[in-house]
């Protein structure tokens, strides 16, 4: 059977050992060669041809950086997988290597102790990415623009096309910063709803990833702390190694921070997300799922799709890895698949439909929906029933 052939790069002798016996004691996995440095890296990628790259950031010479830069201008599909340090730099260097087009990263184990937990470690978080990442067997999927719905879900949806939403959810993990970046960046200050996100990320991480989304979208982006109360054309996201849930109180909507079990292996997840977010807004609730590995997002999605609400999910084509949204998508929760260049524009689209139509309706409609609009804009959720 053919295995995965892989280029380890990593100034550390320590390091390239421990990585070459944990990928050769894979069967579906193989070291084709090792780097000590970037330049030799480039010069060996002609001659071995690799599926995938490991590439550490911090190297003599050549850093990681620099490398990928270099990397891309031959190779600008190759997966590159960027190994970091759990620290604040290591989380600055891992998001510039994001932007710069690497696929994905794993974390070096830091205060483990033990050699076998801190092998364990990067075999827990090494090897599922490098397999999502290089599929020996990829089954063949039929191109997808709107999956069906049970029809008594499909009548929900018809129903309620005549009204708000009130918030806006999304959930996502590999390759999910770039995509975020896409959609955020092209939302409009103007949103009313406000934005609660799950990206699967390790603490540290997650404050620069919201920083540097900040820097290029019209919103409004923070780390949640816990206890904010949700306003529209605010942007959320839930701090690593911690859940984010949504809890009414009184006529507010706050977030809530909790280090609850993992799901799906993940803490922040988005199925603890999205099943508050359907307990809170119900039929108001519209959510994006974005790239990731696994199916994090399905069972919350369940949730957000009985309560009436709406979910689009991200094509298998723009997708780094068609995990999360495939299992969206194939268990007939999403209202849509669709391009990543084309869900802000549908975002808005949904958002603003409700407020339009009622405008151009009879007077006394008007009325009652232009309260709801300045509840909404007061960051109060309207009322999830039918209108």
């Amino acid at each position: 059977m053919k295995k995965i052939r892989v280029l380890v790069v990593d100034d550390s002798v320590v390091i390239r050992r421990l990585l070459t016996d944990i990928l050769n004691d894979d069967p579906e996995i193989e070291v084709a060669g090792i780097a000590s440095n970037g330049r030799l890296a480039l010069a060996k990628l002609p001659q071995i041809n690799p599926d995938l790259v490991t590439l550490d950031i911090e190297m003599p010479e050549l850093d990681g950086l620099a490398t990928l830069s270099e990397l891309r201008k031959t190779y600008p599909k190759l997966p590159v997988i960027m190994f970091s340090t759990l620290t604040s730099r290591g989380a600055t260097a891992t998001l510039d290597a994001l932007a710069r087009g690497a696929t994905d990263y794993v974390t070096k184990p830091a205060n483990v102790g033990s050699v076998t937990a801190g092998v364990q470690c990067v075999k827990d978080q090494l090897l599922p990415k490098i397999k999502a990442l290089c599929p020996l067997k990829r089954p063949a999927t039929p191109a997808v623009s709107r999956v069906g719905l049970p029809a008594e879900t499909a009548r929900v949806q018809v129903a309620r096309s005549r009204r708000t939403y009130d918030i806006l959810a999304i959930g996502s993990s590999t390759g999910g910063p770039q995509a975020l970046g896409n959609v955020l960046k092209a939302l409009p200050a103007t949103l009313p709803v406000p934005v609660v996100i799950v990206q699967h990320m390790p603490p540290i991480f997650t404050k620069h990833l919201a920083a540097r989304l900040n820097q290029d979208s019209p919103l409004t982006i923070h780390e949640a702390a816990g206890g904010e109360t949700l306003q529209p054309g605010q942007v959320y996201i839930a701090p690593g190694d911690h859940h984010m849930e949504l809890r009414r109180d009184g006529v507010a909507v706050k977030t809530i921070l909790h280090q609850g079990p993992p799901e799906n292996s993940c803490r922040p997840a988005v199925d603890v997300l999205f099943r508050s977010v359907a307990d809170v807004y119900g039929a108001g609730s519209l959510a994006v799922v974005l790239t990731g590995m696994g199916q994090d997002g399905m069972r919350g999605g369940e949730h957000i799709a009985h309560g009436g609400g709406t979910i689009i999910a991200q094509d298998e084509p723009s997708s780094v890895v068609w995990g999360m949204p495939r299992a969206v998508a194939e268990a007939g929760l999403a209202n849509q698949v669709l391009p990543l260049n084309s869900i802000a524009g549908e975002v808005v689209r949904l958002t603003s439909l409700g407020r339009r139509l009622f405008e151009t309706t009879s007077p006394t409609t008007a009325s009652v929906f232009g309260n709801v609009n300045r509840v909404v804009a007061a960051g109060i959720p309207a009322t999830t029933g039918q209108m």
